[in-house]
Parts: C-alpha cells; sequence; structure tokens
C-alpha cells in the first residue's frame, strides 16, 4: 500500500549540472504515473531504478519545454525495450500536434498505443480513476494552458470487525451491507435490532493524496482546490526579493506556495522548480518555514514517502 513521490528534476526553464528539468514519479499502490517529462527525465529514472516499462500514465502541465523535451526519448526508448501495452496521457490540447509529429517521424515501429485525453477543465475534475485510485486535474494560472493534478486514494470499505461476525452471527449478506457503510437492519417477530457501521466495522485506513502545481502564479482558488492534501509540490521559483519578476512570468515566489500551503492545510510542502540563479537554497527554504514550517527542498533523486494511515478501531 505504498505511496511514493519520486523526484527527477527540479530545475526551472534552464537545466544546471545539478538539477534536472521537470519530472515526478509517483508510485501509488504499484502503479506509476509520470507527472511531466523535462529533458533528461530517462537518464533520472535509471538511477532511481524506475522501470520504463511499468509508467502507465504520464501526465503533462503544460507545453513548455522544460516540462516535455523528454517525452521524445522516453517514447523511443519504451520501443526500443519492446513496450506493447498502452501508454495513458493526459495533456492540454496543444500536446496533440507535438505527438503527431513525434509518431509521424520517430513513431515507426512503435508496437504500443498512446491514449491520449486532452484535458479541458474550469475546476478539478477527475479525469480517471481505478478501484483505489482517482487522478483530477485543474487550470493554473500560466503563460499558457496549464493544468496541475491531484492523485488520491479512493474511500476504501470497511472492514468487519471479527469479533462482531461471531457476536452477531454476521450472515455473508449482512457483512457486505456493513462493508458498504450501511447500518443492517433486522426484523422479527421480537422487534427490529440495527447493527450500526459505527459499532461493527471500521475504515482500514485514511485515504492519501498528493497534489502537483507546476507552473503557476498564485490564485484565490488554489488554495481552496488542494485543501488537505498530504504533500504538496508547488513551484517556488523565486525568493520572495523577485516577486516582480514572478508576476511578470506567471510564476511563484516560495512565500506564494508556502501561504498556498497555509491556507489550503495541507500535510507538506515540497518546493521546487527553482530559478537556475541560485546554487544555495537555502533562502528558499528560510522563506518557505517562516509561513509553513513543514516545508522541505525539492532535490534530485529525493523519494517522499506518504505514511499509511490506519484509522478505526481493530
Amino acid at each position: 500500500m505504498n505511496f511514493t513521490l519520486n523526484i527527477l528534476g527540479t530545475a526551472s526553464a534552464l537545466p544546471t549540472s545539478e538539477r534536472y528539468s521537470s519530472a515526478h514519479v509517483l508510485d501509488v499502490h504499484g502503479r506509476l504515473l509520470l507527472i511531466d517529462c523535462g529533458e533528461g527525465t530517462q537518464m533520472q529514472m535509471r538511477r532511481m531504478g524506475i522501470s520504463f516499462l511499468k509508467i502507465d500514465t504520464v501526465c503533462l502541465s503544460h507545453i513548455h519545454g522544460d516540462h516535455i523535451f523528454g517525452i521524445f526519448g522516453l517514447l523511443s526508448t519504451m520501443g526500443m525495450l519492446g513496450r506493447t501495452s498502452v501508454l495513458t496521457v493526459f495533456a492540454p490540447p496543444a500536446f496533440r500536434p507535438v505527438l503527431d509529429f513525434f509518431l509521424k517521424t520517430f513513431g515507426e515501429g512503435l508496437r504500443f498505443g498512446i491514449d491520449l485525453h486532452e484535458l479541458s477543465c474550469k475546476e478539478p475534475e477527475v479525469v480517471f480513476r481505478t478501484r483505489t485510485i482517482e487522478l483530477l486535474s485543474f487550470p493554473l494560472n500560466h503563460r499558457i494552458e496549464t493544468y496541475g493534478f491531484i492523485i488520491r486514494e479512493k474511500e476504501p470499505a470497511y472492514n468487519v470487525k471479527k469479533d462482531s461476525i461471531a457476536g452477531y452471527g454476521l450472515s455473508l449478506a449482512e457483512i457486505g451491507t456493513l462493508k458498504r457503510g450501511e447500518d443492517v437492519v433486522r426484523c422479527s417477530a421480537e422487534g427490529t435490532e440495527t447493527i450500526s457501521v459505527a459499532e461493527a466495522a471500521y475504515k482500514p485506513y485514511v485515504p492519501r493524496s498528493y497534489a502537483y502545481c507546476s507552473d503557476t502564479a498564485p490564485f484565490s482558488a488554489l488554495s481552496g482546490w488542494v485543501r488537505g492534501v498530504d504533500l504538496l509540490y508547488h513551484e517556488a521559483t523565486y525568493p520572495e526579493d523577485m516577486k516582480d519578476l514572478a508576476v511578470k512570468t506567471f510564476h511563484s515566489t516560495v512565500v506564494d506556495a508556502a501561504e498556498c500551503a497555509l491556507e489550503a492545510g495541507v500535510g507538506k510542502l515540497v518546493i521546487g522548480h527553482y530559478s537556475s540563479r541560485f546554487s544555495d537554497l537555502s533562502i528558499f527554504l528560510e522563506q518557505a518555514r517562516k509561513v509553513f514550517p513543514d516545508t522541505v527542498l525539492a532535490h534530485e533523486l529525493d523519494t517522499v514517502e506518504i505514511p499509511l494511515k490506519k484509522s478505526g478501531i481493530r
């Protein structure tokens, strides 16, 4: 039941000798989602031991080069490794001609399909779901059409307490009722007996969630959209004294990111997408923690685990 963020790149527009362009791989229950695919993504995946063939979903926030220049190489490598399973891609509509160019120019011999879903929403919208997780997209505030993403676990079914099964002599049908979160009502000549979910069952864990917000200028709705997520990645391209440049380029300062995390009541904030002007990131962490203490800097090859949160009484 893992929920692990793998950070491949933390640079903004210009990669440096120590920072790669934007890319994350989120591992949820063994399902691998690649979020953005900047230059060097496949090299970083090799360093982290992440299988190219196990990536089943790609989420591209926008069509700026530092977020997509790695996609051609990655798709080509997947083909050379013999991939046959369909790759699902979520991206703005502007990605379709980019993908068409790749397939026309370099796609000969590929044995896997690419299922492209064009994003278009005005507020958070579920775009993909499985039995255990949901993927949502939402618009950001950047110079071109840009989307953020939330990946969250779905509410699990209730577990029925073993002593309740024995104590009440629950039937299979009654166990199924409790697992759905419904009370069991027994009617007999002696009257009505209710076995409540709160008494006889419990949720095995609290669903976890991760939100990705890059690139974006701050806007009022964002904190509400990511409210309560366990882990928020928010771009922090500039320190606060470069606020004017952040406004001009539709990016965020580190204080903007921290204020969003504070207003949203998130569990932990990870900041990245640093301007190449800065080799020392201590000012970023110092400014962020003054506003939101539970902030960490993203570094290449970092992993951040969201631990399983148990709930209920066994």
